[in-house]
């Protein structure tokens, strides 16, 4: 366990990876939101406006998963330390990360109840569907958009390491065909109406807990990756 430990603090050596970038990326979104709202608060609009900013930083944390391995991996094989250990001492450092930034969320979401959408009835961490279950499931499903994408970023890393930089083209290149099969699918089927309905009668709860599901089937993939990966 102290190995463990050990790879978590190499992983926090440079914490603006894992720690201010993401702050960065949500304070600067969240400035830039604000912003619009309150062209928008000048321009009449006084109806209550959501916008979509609150999800930038999420999409850093998949850059944050690929760096997780790619610039300490070799660095911690030179250091003895094994694949498990690495493995599980970068998942518990993202999960804390993805935890202060879920806890962000959730402290926004209450000071913007309390001020009425920073006095312009404009929302950007508390966005209705993700709240309606209270603030501890808010809680529950940024933390696991956070942990999806970062593992996602991370398994992608792992194929790379593995088997290179063609064979994760292809690799990507086929899950992107598989999409896209499957809306045509739907589409044929005229099924987008069902799609939809599913989505909405998972609320948030429903989603994080699917979300949760896919994100350790990629970390078991990414695991039984890793331990043949070269560093």
């Amino acid at each position: 366990m102290s190995r463990t430990v050990s790879v978590v603090r190499m992983q926090l050596i440079n914490r603006q990876t894992y720690i201010w970038v993401p702050l960065l990326v949500l304070g600067g979104a969240f400035v830039l939101t604000l912003a619009i709202y309150a062209m928008l608060e000048t321009s009449g609009v006084t109806g209550p406006k959501y916008g979509g900013g609150a999800q930038a930083p999420l999409w850093y944390f998949c850059v944050v998963g690929v760096q997780a391995l790619t610039l300490t991996f070799p660095f911690s094989q030179a250091m003895s330390v094994t694949r498990r250990e690495f493995y599980t001492g970068t998942l518990l450092t993202a999960a804390a990360s993805s935890l202060v930034l879920a806890v962000v969320y959730v402290i926004g979401g209450y000071l913007e109840d309390a001020t009425g959408g920073w006095g312009m009835n404009g929302y950007f961490f508390s966005l209705p569907w993700v709240w309606e279950e209270g603030a501890a499931v808010a809680l529950l499903f940024w933390f696991t958009a956070a942990m999806l994408v970062f593992v996602s970023g991370f398994w992608a890393a792992t194929v790379y390491k593995r088997a290179g930089t063609l064979v994760l083209t292809l690799v990507l290149v086929g899950l992107g065909a598989l999409l896209v099969l499957w809306m045509y699918l739907v589409g044929r089927m005229d099924a987008w109406e069902q799609v939809f309905a599913w989505f909405a009668a998972q609320g948030a709860l429903g989603l994080s807990l699917w979300g949760l599901l896919l994100g350790a089937v990629l970390a078991a993939v990414a695991f039984l990756t890793l331990r043949r990966a070269v560093p």
